[in-house]
């Protein structure tokens, strides 16, 4: 029986220990400073909104991990001593391994903004970083948001919820411009508007000033406009945590490098979820994915190969889901924002504003590349079924009702979509 320690209580760290659990009889022991127990993350912003209570944010109850036989270390780690097989806590004594999963997630990104470190100024990653914004936003007259993404919205649509005006600095020309392409991009900054959000386009922080008390009382933009505020979300990006293995031995770039198997340089080391950069190519998926579903993925194949079963990482096809205030988005395959010669691309919005649609193709070959969907629900099985199967984009137009997965007394628009696909398309004749 081998002693599997992990570092991070997240969904990929959760999941290899349950998933190990399931295949062996071998020790876990899991350590974390963020919080007891497991919780899901991306339910934050519903306990600050108040849709839901922090334990009800709980997947399994508190006696679960003592009924699995799953220890649980509430204490931070602060360095890995690859050559003793440990690993040192800030609180308590060092820990022995046999085998070591790192599993440490993500940090904000800060760029060394004067006024950076004041009080009321924050990211959202965490549960602590949670019951920070609970605390600097109580009382406030306006909060400033620094960073198009979509912590950034996040952010936005929770201050909103407590009628807390809202300041939105986005540098792109329009709202993640650097991920959706400029139509789509600007269909989402109509929508933020339309909330009553104060979005600022092409616009850069420069500088935080703050009070003598050390609060943060306003923030200066690149266009030398003063927005007076008492919160400033700071909302840049996040990057892996792997600040503590300085020194390990183990390899790192911007994340932990790690090959098919999610094994570090270090026998018996592994990595996974949104701290891990893979070493290794796959088509159409980034060397670093700090994603939900990535890292339950992650955890997965990683319990295969820990109990016997050698297992590589092969997620398939990209893809993600988001909301933006009251519009659902989805995205399957690939959809650059700044689309390639060899690419050809068709979007499709309704007339409400509140529904659209874009697609992309090989403009040679017609193979099916990726598709973006705001505010109609499409079934994820098909779409990664096309594009492994590598359909034509024709195919994907003559069977696009087939995906929809909105309520039955929703509305339904295929016939309009495709009916406008072959006008501007008429070269790609219906079957």
């Amino acid at each position: 029986m081998k002693h599997i320690v992990i570092v991070g209580n997240g969904i990929s760290g959760i999941t290899a220990a349950r998933h190990i659990r399931k295949l062996s009889n071998h020790k876990i022991t899991i350590i974390s400073s963020e919080t007891k127990h497991f919780f899901s993350r991306t339910a934050l912003m519903y306990i600050y909104m108040g849709h839901l209570k922090y334990e009800h944010t709980k997947p399994y109850e508190d006696f679960f991990w003592k009924k699995n036989r799953i220890d649980l270390v509430f204490d931070h780690v602060t360095k890995i001593n690859p050559g003793s097989r440990s690993v040192q806590l800030a609180n308590g004594p060092s820990v022995q391994y046999d085998v070591l999963v790192i599993a440490s997630g993500s940090k904000s990104n800060k760029f060394g903004w004067a006024g950076q470190d004041l009080e009321g100024v924050q990211g959202l990653y965490s549960y602590p970083d949670l019951e920070m914004m609970e605390k600097n936003s109580k009382g406030i007259s306006r909060a400033v948001i620094v960073g198009g993404g979509l912590i950034g919205i996040e952010m936005a649509e929770m201050l909103q919820s407590r009628n807390i005006p809202v300041t939105f600095l986005v540098r792109e020309p329009e709202f993640w411009s650097v991920v959706l392409p400029l139509q789509d991009a600007n269909f989402i900054s109509r929508h933020i508007r339309s909330h009553g959000i104060d979005l600022k386009l092409n616009t850069e922080l420069k500088e935080i000033k703050g009070t003598g008390a050390g609060k943060v009382k306003a923030i200066l933009t690149n266009k030398n406009d003063l927005v007076e505020c008492q919160f400033v979300g700071l909302a840049v990006g996040v990057s892996p945590n792997i600040e503590f293995l300085k020194n390990s031995g183990i390899e790192t770039a911007k994340g932990i490098l790690v090959d098919p198997y999610l094994q570090t340089n270090l026998p018996d080391v592994y990595a996974i979820g949104d701290c891990v950069e893979r070493s290794y190519e796959l088509p159409g998926r980034k060397s670093i994915e700090q994603v939900w579903y990535t890292g339950r993925m992650m955890g997965e194949v990683l319990a295969q190969t820990i109990c016997g079963n050698p297992t590589k990482y092969e997620p398939g096809p990209w893809f993600n889901s988001a909301k933006f205030f009251d519009i659902e988005y989805q995205t399957y395959g690939n959809v650059p924002n700044v689309p390639t010669t060899d690419e050809a691309n068709f979007y499709w919005e309704h007339a409400s504003g509140k529904k659209a649609m874009h697609f992309v193709w090989n403009r040679r070959s017609k193979t099916f590349l990726g598709i973006n969907t705001f505010g109609i629900r499409l079934r994820h099985e098909f779409f990664d079924r096309w594009l492994r199967g590598q359909k034509d984009i024709q195919f994907v137009m003559e069977n696009l009702s087939k995906t929809n997965f909105d309520p039955e007394f929703y509305h339904r628009h295929e016939m309009e979509i495709v009916n406008a696909f072959y006008t501007q398309h008429p070269s790609i004749k219906a079957a």
